[in-house]
């Protein structure tokens, strides 16, 4: 007999009401499972897979010059865009729409659609073909583009749909006044890995970072402090939307005490200076010019041969061109003469010697036999700026420029230090005051890559033979036969040179002091540091910190940048008189620059100086000439120097005459 109708159904409503409960339960676990134990990680991956961070670049600050004129600014290119998610979405990848574009643009659709490809993934090509940025922003097909083309894109959505025309920023150079200065400004370059590495998020992958001169110097002040965007996107990649977003604060100006009108004829009186060598069968390879403001050290102008135009880095350079710019083949144009090359200072070198002589015991109103020649330890060594005057007193010696009397007084310190016997340790009177007026030591300059000189004492020339000695040693064996092939004579010297090397190279000897004395032998100078020189010989004996950037500024305000003294010659009042008095004879007739000062305004605008004319082993004499106007009331130091450019009265002092004529022109 079976069972009432009733009770079977509530047979199966007890299992049907059995099997809810246990989905509920296990649908309550399950959520129990996901809030509890995988929430924080499912949260994680959600913000992970459906947002994503955008950089907003900051705009990078400008380098002006004294007066606002801009030497670097930033230009704006036209560039068009596509949305990422239209490519996605077209049967074929986007082909036919970038086809469009490229055809209305006039350019070929395949540089376009190499730029649809993130660089890095398969089948991309090499950068910088590639796209080289953030998957989820608008791609840049084209940049540069005529801006009226681009803008007819925008006028037909329905041909060209999901295409945008932007403005990217880029670095730009007016030229101010014609003026270049490519060696002070430096240049910018889109950040390494190492780079994004170390700064720790305050740099992406898509900034630019100085890479030389000012641009590098002050590369935080001017960069910024990037934004961002936060965007959401599908499964796909795709942008759907923006979350929030934070504003990019733009990098600051760096003003400096560069003067556009001054610095534009600066450089084209090296520029001058070295055709005028050429002229004479000269290399003339090489050269700086600098203006200094003898009262704080700032750097009013200055320039650096060759040069070369910074516009070639507008918009990035290619690997070829940057690789030419620092070929020695094509005299290195990178490379900077003001900082980073040092020369022999020659003569320049006796308005420290003078002093360092008295400090010694010469008398400062004493008579000093000029001879033609001198022999010491041996050597014969000559007159080279100028010929026998016989017995003359300091003043004269400095404005003839007469060798041969620092070489007696040099020689008469050296013994008296000791000779050969004396220990490393003795102090030099000659290598103290060289020191004291800032040589062998960097000046400071707010540039990078300064090389700091050389000032060959006895314990440079120690270090100098232990570190040699080797390669002396074996050449004092073999000699030179690959010099010997063209000049047997050259071989011969340096072989002899390589055996007194061997045995006896670590030797403070009496023709390394005479040397000295005139700037010659292993002397190597920055022309920053004989402005420095000259500069403190003007002030009275202050050393100041070389300083192109003036301030920084900003919407805000304008941060001035403090000058900086360094040090006090210890000059006694009466010799600097003594030397200010000789080096303003040597701009006048009879001085060994009377010839390129002749018509010079001295009566309202005194000038001093200096010719030097250095001697380098294998090579064309080095042009020097440093001075410093007005005397009356000392303003600027100028100084110039051309590598292989034979005589400083010829070449150089000409150039600072220029250089004085435009500050006289400009009311400087």
């Amino acid at each position: 007999m079976s069972a009432p109708p009733r009770r079977r159904r509530v047979g199966v409503a007890g299992v049907v009401l059995v099997l809810l409960v246990t989905l509920f339960g296990l649908l309550l676990g399950r959520l129990g499972q996901l809030q509890l134990v995988q929430g924080p990680e499912l949260a994680r991956a959600a913000v992970t897979v459906n947002t994503r961070t955008i950089t907003e670049q900051a705009l990078r600050g400008r380098i002006l010059d004294r007066r606002g004129a801009p030497f670097v600014d930033t230009a704006y290119r036209t560039a068009v865009t596509v949305q990422r998610s239209v490519l996605v979405d077209a049967a074929d990848g986007g082909r036919g729409l970038v086809t469009r574009v490229a055809a209305a643009l006039g350019l070929p659709f395949e540089r376009l659609w190499a730029k649809t490809m993130l660089c890095g993934t398969v089948g991309a090509p090499a950068s910088p073909a590639c796209f080289n940025g953030s998957p989820y922003v608008p791609i840049p097909v084209a940049t540069g583009v005529d801006a009226r083309r681009a803008l007819t894109l925008l006028e037909q959505p329905e041909k060209f749909p999901g295409v945008g025309v932007t403005a990217e920023p880029e670095r730009s150079y007016p030229r101010p006044d014609g003026a270049l200065a490519p060696h002070l400004l430096g240049w910018v370059a889109r950040a390494d890995a190492a780079e994004v590495t170390a700064g720790r998020g305050r740099i992406g992958p898509e900034d630019v970072v100085g890479r030389s001169g000012l641009e590098q110097q002050y590369d935080t002040v001017l960069r910024g402090t990037n934004g961002s965007t936060v965007v959401a996107i599908d499964p796909r990649g795709i942008v759907t939307g923006t979350v929030g977003s934070t504003a990019p604060v733009p990098g600051r100006d760096v003003v400096t005490h560069l003067d556009a009108r001054l610095q534009a004829r600066t450089e084209a009186a090296l520029a001058h200076a070295v055709t005028s060598a050429r002229s004479q069968k000269l290399k003339a390879d090489t050269g700086a010019a600098v203006v200094l403001d003898v009262t704080n050290g700032a750097v009013v102008a200055a320039a650096s041969y060759p040069s070369y135009d910074p516009s070639v880095f507008a918009g990035g350079i290619s690997s070829a061109d940057l690789a030419r710019l620092g070929d020695e083949r094509s005299g290195t144009p990178l490379r900077s003469r003001l900082t980073a090359e040092t020369f022999p200072p020659a003569s320049t070198f006796k308005v420290i010697s003078v002093p360092a002589a008295v400090n010694a015991g010469a008398d400062l109103e004493g008579t000093y036999d000029c001879s033609p020649n001198l022999s010491v330890g041996g050597r014969l060594f000559n007159n080279f700026e100028s010929r026998g005057y016989g017995p003359i007193d300091l003043h004269r010696a400095l404005v003839v420029s007469c060798d041969t009397v620092f070489y007696r007084l040099a020689y008469a310190a050296w013994l008296e230090q000791g000779g050969l016997a004396a220990p490393v340790t003795a102090a030099d009177p000659f290598v103290s005051m060289a020191k004291a007026f800032g040589l062998g030591r960097r000046t400071g300059v707010d540039l990078p890559g300064e090389a700091a000189g050389r000032v060959p004492d006895r314990a440079w020339k120690e270090q100098y033979w232990l570190a040699t000695k080797g390669e002396a040693c074996r050449r004092a064996a073999s000699g030179y036969p690959e010099v010997a092939r063209t000049d047997r004579e050259r071989a011969d010297y340096l072989k002899r040179l390589a055996s007194e090397n061997c045995t006896a190279g670590y030797q403070y000897r009496a023709g390394d002091a005479v040397n000295f004395s005139i700037g010659q032998g292993d002397t190597a100078v920055t022309i920053l540091q004989m402005a420095g020189v000259y500069a403190a010989i003007a002030n009275g004996g202050t050393l100041w910190q070389p300083q192109v950037a003036a301030a920084y500024r900003s919407p805000a305000g304008t941060t001035a940048i403090a000058p900086k003294r360094v040090a006090t010659v210890p000059l006694r009042p009466d010799v600097a008189a003594y030397v200010r008095s000789a080096l303003g004879d040597v701009t006048r007739p009879g001085g060994s620059a009377g010839t390129a000062f002749k018509g010079f305004p001295q009566d309202r605008y005194p000038l001093a100086g200096k010719t030097g004319t250095g001697e380098v082993f294998g090579k064309q004499a080095t042009a020097w000439f440093a001075g410093y106007g007005p005397t009356t009331k000392p303003k600027y130091a100028v100084v110039v120097v051309v590598g292989q450019g034979g005589s400083g009265s010829k070449v150089a002092a000409p150039a600072v005459r220029q250089i004085f004529d435009a500050i006289l022109a400009l009311g400087l």
